[in-house]
């Protein structure tokens, strides 16, 4: 077996109207909600841009964790539009869900946010990142979550 490899993609932060969110509601895999991401930015070594209107479907489970489905398309400095979809979760006490849905800061050793995520490009420029396998780790704030994206080599 071959140790884990990885490489830097980017650095993303996403801005999160969690003031008006859709609510679904109790479905038997728990509490569903859909918030809108109105925005953000990107930066890595090879890709930068802005982060374009998109989604984040989520639900909080019945065993207290937050699962995340998020789809958003990503502009590049140069134009070029590239679809991010990751999933992952935010492992949290009951406690400190309850500070993150009042709109407060919790503090990084509270709660462990991760993802994985797969782009797409049609663009021919960044064709080589539709064959990539990425994860990354995360941080939330009062404005949405942040992420450092890895790409697995």
């Amino acid at each position: 077996m071959k140790d884990l490899k990885t490489r830097h993609l980017m650095d993303i932060t996403l801005t999160v109207d969690t003031e008006n969110l859709t609510v679904i509601g109790k479905t038997p895999a728990g509490y569903r909600r859909i918030a809108n991401i109105t925005g953000g930015s990107f930066t890595g070594e090879r890709l930068n841009g802005k982060v374009l209107p998109g989604a984040d479907w989520f639900i909080n489970r019945p065993d207290g964790v937050m699962v995340i489905d998020v789809r958003l398309p990503l502009e590049t400095d140069d134009g070029a539009i590239l679809y991010l979809n990751y999933q992952g979760r935010l492992l949290a006490s009951a406690e400190v869900l309850e500070q993150l849905a009042r709109g407060e800061i919790m503090l990084a050793d509270e709660y462990s946010l991760a993802m994985t995520a797969k782009l797409e490009a049609g663009n021919k420029k960044y064709a080589w990142l539709n064959n990539i396998i990425a994860v990354g780790t995360g941080a939330q704030t009062t404005e949405g979550p942040s992420y450092s994206i890895y790409e697995v080599l």
